[in-house]
């Protein structure tokens, strides 16, 4: 695990089984009478070499790529020939992101008998399973009439993962066959290999991708396996050799360790049973004058004080060292071994001259307190030259470890909360403190919201007695402290409604006693209804009349299954710039100048936000976010939500195509129970309750996410493949409204060629045959071209003159770099934020198994411990060390507040960085300018690559100068920076990235080639079979 914190999850997964035929050991036994097997010294010599050579191919010679570490075991089978279990994590510059990367290393197919035969014939006598299943009931692996290894495999036209992390192999259909044991052997009997291995080595080489999560438990536990045992009774016999009776049963009985003739003189040789490269070194620690000591009953306790190894342990000599030592005062404890060694006889570090290794410090239990939080601080500070240095945060010494702790943000306290709300405070009103005290609700936050709310209610209360004395019906009269208190918790529950909250659904806090008519009647509906018919009228005309042919064909379609009454679901399907936001807009308005509700909602936060009265689709309808096919939405019967339903007239939502279908089949099956209508799959009754439902968007943008999938599970999971779409009427916009900045007919020309263009890439006509993948060439003028420097070039043309304008927010508003990949933005967002000037603010997030997984406890805290949390990264959830600039731009990674348009994908500018609590301005959406206080919240990846649950504590924020290309999706900027270091891998990728801007002008690419050269050339993903049903 020391290795996986240092360097991720292990990459591939390889195992070398000695081959007792090998020529080397036939040549050796030639002139004898013996069998290969009746020399064990001989195998074991020859498998050591050949797994040193093995080794160093990996290592040295780069077969794979850079790696960053190797580990492997020794295990002898039961026939006793040794195989090799060995983990290779991976450089990240040679990583195997993509199946096209994984085929290149790893073949689970039978090669060619004519192109390769020698491979063919290896192949044949090492890498086929079985035969077993029903060519062979009564292979070893069967067990209940199934293969024990899931053999035989299905035949895949393309490498992927299951959701559990495990590869998929392509295992093509049409592929030579082999004919063994009397049966036609095909591609599902092929234990995955790889090429060279099997042709240098000539024996059973097993090569398995591994890059997940999940996998770390299972791979870890396998080469870490414990000896063959068995429980022997040693019965003892008369000169008859009949048995005596047992005299002692405990002495009869042995637990056993088998020893094989081949481990046996494994063991003799000295030969490495567990091999770690790099290192790993163990790094104790102690209280301040608590070290080990070891001595003797006779020793004079005197003397075994005065000891060197008493009197300078290996963790103060650490702090001494930092004395003497400038580039050690730069190191944590753990990182300290990488450029400093221990020389135990003469009790010192001193610098490392050569090779490398890692650090591991000692575990310890949570519950023994300051040891504990000594050993997390640890893991982060650096350079102490004293015990009070560790418990020293910004130039203030703390009286304990776990105060130091709680300082840094290492710790889950509800506390911090509190301090928030009084930081605020001092620059924030009474109203905008409620907003972050419903926040921290909303957000699920608090362990005990009670608590925070005693310690804090006086603070909340702010500004509401200067209301009350300046409200005509109020004015003069006083109140005691319960009625203030019932006051301040009647504002939160307003903010909390608007939000599809209530004080209600927090058991610990007190609910408040009120006479209002907006408490007696459904909110959400009071909301919906609460726009003025006379503004929207006047929206209406104003847009109606500005609608194209097209739109307002679609407008009159939609109205007239409206005003009938006879329901319907409608596919408005248009690339971007074809006018479908403003003709949601133009509905909108229609439907609510006649007093009846429409509900808005997107798939994405940033999307949802160009709608009025937005929503993200997900809140609305309170949809699981681990959809599956029998998920329903979390709405109850008569709910205040069932009743909005009953009352609506026309849903929008927009953005559909990149949302799973389940999610859409989820809210089909949650409103027809919550109205009384039959389940619309299985009858003719008419879809979502009879409710008019339309969607829109564009399948030449980015399809659902399926962690894993081929490209038939990506298509199969859209709204087109769901038996909605049966039913579904799709109305097409072709005109494009968005790219008009043309003053001339030169211009125009220009951003009419510069859309069909566009389209052709979006549709997979560039670059030849398209079947999923083409490598097309971009225009000269859309490029970086090559230079000392073109990554700043990029940066230049982004956010010129950045230096002078980064306070200014609307210097944000409109720029951003995008790459496929969060790595890559990660690199990206580093760079520019040690660019832009102003002091930086590090965030320590606190990290932990969720109390409520399955994990055992000593699990959690010898394998999971705090510090291998905080290098787990996971898309959507921000990082454990956050580093931040004020004037900085950044976004946001939840919904915090949707009603003031604080979703997830929000842009803001940080204002303020304070110890508990940021401020930030929106920059992007229809609420640019609100300020608002961001809290610390408790966030856990929706990720299943993990083996456990872990709750990460931080601001739900990240940079954002570059962001992904999927977060990119719904928004529409003037000047946009394409970082394609690595090459677009989902459907729809490239064209989202490309058509995020208003006009040619604002597009540069930058593209990067395999060895980091410019180049004009790139990949362009496009599953063609979604479009065959529009």
């Amino acid at each position: 695990m020391a290795l996986c914190k240092w360097y991720g999850y292990p990459d591939l997964f390889i195992t070398i089984t000695c081959n007792p035929r090998w020529p080397e050991v036939i040549r050796v036994l030639l002139d004898k009478t013996i069998k290969p097997e009746d020399r064990p010294d001989i195998l074991c010599r020859i498998f050591k070499m050949k797994l040193d050579s093995l080794i160093k191919d990996i290592k040295e010679k780069s077969l794979f790529g850079k790696i960053q570490a190797v580990v492997y075991t020794i295990e002898f089978q039961k026939r006793g020939l040794p195989h090799a279990h060995i983990c290779v994590f991976m450089h990240p510059d040679s990583k195997l992101p993509t199946p096209d990367h994984i085929d290149r290393v790893i073949s689970a197919e039978i090669p060619d008998p004519r192109e390769d035969p020698e491979l063919y014939l290896l192949v044949r006598e090492f890498m086929i399973h079985g035969p077993c299943g029903d060519l062979n009931k009564k292979s070893p692996c069967m067990l209940k009439d199934k293969c024990s290894k899931n053999f035989p495999k299905k035949f895949r036209e393309r490498t992927s993962t299951d959701a559990d992390g495990f590869p998929l192999y392509r295992r093509r259909r049409d592929g030579p066959t082999i004919f063994k044991c009397g049966a036609d052997i095909d591609t599902r009997f092929i234990v995955p290999y790889n090429k060279y291995f099997l042709k240098k080595y000539q024996a059973h080489i097993n090569v398995e991708w591994c890059n997940k999560g999940n996998a770390i438990k299972y791979l870890f536990k396998y080469i870490n396996k414990g000896p063959d045992r068995t429980t022997l009774k040693l019965q003892p016999c008369d000169e008859n050799d009949q048995p005596l009776k047992s005299i002692d049963e405990i002495k009869d009985y042995y637990d056993c360790r088998y020893v094989s003739a081949c481990e046996a003189s494994w063991r003799i040789y000295a030969f490495d049973v567990h091999h770690r490269y790099p290192s790993v070194a163990r790094l104790p620690f102690h209280m301040p004058g608590q070290q080990n000591v070891i001595f003797g009953e006779e020793d004079d306790i005197d003397d075994v004080i005065e000891t060197a190894s008493v009197s300078s342990s290996m963790f103060e000599s650490w702090m001494k060292c930092n004395e003497m030592y400038q580039q050690a005062k730069d190191l944590t404890y753990v990182q300290f071994p990488s450029k400093f060694v221990w020389h135990g006889k003469d009790r010192c570090w001193k610098p490392r001259k050569h090779g490398v290794s890692i650090g591991r410090i000692h575990t310890v239990s949570p519950a023994l307190g300051e040891p504990y939080f000594l050993r997390v601080l640890l893991n982060k500070v650096k350079g102490p030259t004293r015990f009070e240095d560790i418990r020293t945060v910004n130039g203030h010494e703390h009286g304990t470890f776990r105060d130091a702790c709680y300082a840094l943000g290492l710790l889950d306290d509800d506390n911090e909360y509190i301090d928030a709300i009084k930081e605020a405070s001092h620059h924030g009103t009474g109203h905008f403190l409620r907003n972050l005290f419903a926040t921290m609700l909303v957000c699920s936050a608090l362990s005990r919201p009670d608590h925070v709310w005693n310690q804090s209610w006086k603070t909340l209360s702010d500004g509401i007695l200067y209301q009350r004395q300046h409200n005509p019906n109020t004015q003069g009269s006083s109140i005691n402290e319960d009625e203030l208190k019932n006051l301040t918790l009647l504002e939160i529950e307003k903010i909390l409604i608007l939000n599809n909250s209530s004080l209600k659904n927090f058991d610990s806090m007190p609910y408040p006693q009120y006479d209002d008519l907006l408490f007696s009647e459904n909110v959400l509906i009071n909301e919906e209804r609460s726009y003025d018919k006379d503004i929207m009228a006047k929206d209406f005309e104003d847009m109606f009349v500005k609608l194209t042919d097209e739109q307002k064909n679609i407008y009159n379609q939609i109205m007239t299954a409206v005003h009938n009454k006879e329901g319907g679901v409608f596919f408005i399907y248009g690339y971007g710039g074809t006018g479908k936001t403003f003709l949601w807009n133009t509905l909108s308005a229609s439907i609510r100048s006649k007093g009846k509700i429409v509900l808005n909602v997107a798939s994405s936060g940033i999307a949802s936000l160009l709608l009025p009265g937005g929503r993200t689709a997900h809140s609305r309808f309170r949809i699981p976010i681990n959809i599956t096919e029998d998920s329903i939405c979390r709405m109850k019967p008569n709910s205040d939500a069932a009743k909005l339903f009953k009352e609506t007239s026309l849903i929008i939502w927009d953005e559909a195509p990149m949302t799973n279908k389940h999610c859409f089949e989820a809210l089909d099956r949650s409103v027809n129970d919550l109205l009384g209508k039959k389940n619309s799959k299985a009858s003719n009754q008419s879809f979502f309750g009879g409710k008019v439902v339309v969607f829109g968007g564009d399948f030449r943008q980015i399809l659902p996410v399926v962690p894993g999938g081929t490209d038939e599970d990506i298509v199969n999971s859209s709204l087109c493949s769901s038996f909605i779409w049966s039913k579904c009427k799709v109305l097409k916009l072709t005109r494009n409204m968005r790219l008009t900045t043309g003053d001339n007919l030169a211009d125009i020309d220009s951003i009419r060629e510069f859309a069909e263009w566009l389209l052709q890439l979006g549709e997979g006509r560039l670059g030849g045959k398209n079947d999923g993948h083409a490598d097309i060439e971009i225009p000269d003028d859309l490029l970086i071209k090559d230079s000392a420097n073109p990554f700043q070039q990029l940066i230049d043309f982004v956010y010129p003159h950045m230096i002078e304008n980064f306070k200014d927010p609307y210097y944000w508003k409109e720029r951003a770099i995008l790459a496929p990949t969060n790595e890559i933005v990660y690199e990206i967002n580093s760079n520019l934020l040690s660019i832009i000037p102003g002091e930086e603010h590090e965030y320590l997030s606190s990290d932990s198994i969720c109390k409520s997984d399955d994990v055992e406890e000593n699990a959690a805290t010898n394998i999971y411990s705090p510090d291998f949390l905080n290098g787990l990264q996971f898309s959507g959830l921000p990082s454990h060390r956050l580093v931040l600039k004020i004037g900085s731009p950044v976004m946001l990674l939840r919904n915090l507040d949707q009603k003031n348009g604080l979703c997830n994908g929000t842009r803001l500018q940080i204002v303020a960085l304070g110890k508990r609590i940021i401020e930030a301005e929106v920059i992007s959406g229809s609420n640019i300018g609100f300020r608002t206080f961001i809290p610390r919240i408790s966030m856990s990846p929706s990720d299943k690559s993990i083996p456990f649950k872990f709750n990460r504590r931080q601001f739900p924020i990240s940079v954002c100068f570059g962001m992904t290309i999927n977060k990119s999706q719904g928004q529409s900027l003037s000047r946009v920076g394409l970082y394609l270091k690595n090459p677009c891998f989902s459907h729809g990728q490239l064209y989202v990235a490309l058509s995020r801007v208003k006009s040619r002008d604002g597009l540069k690419l930058l593209i990067l080639d395999e060895d980091g050269k410019v180049t004009n050339k790139t990949s362009n993903v496009v599953y063609k079979s979604v479009f065959s049903s529009l």
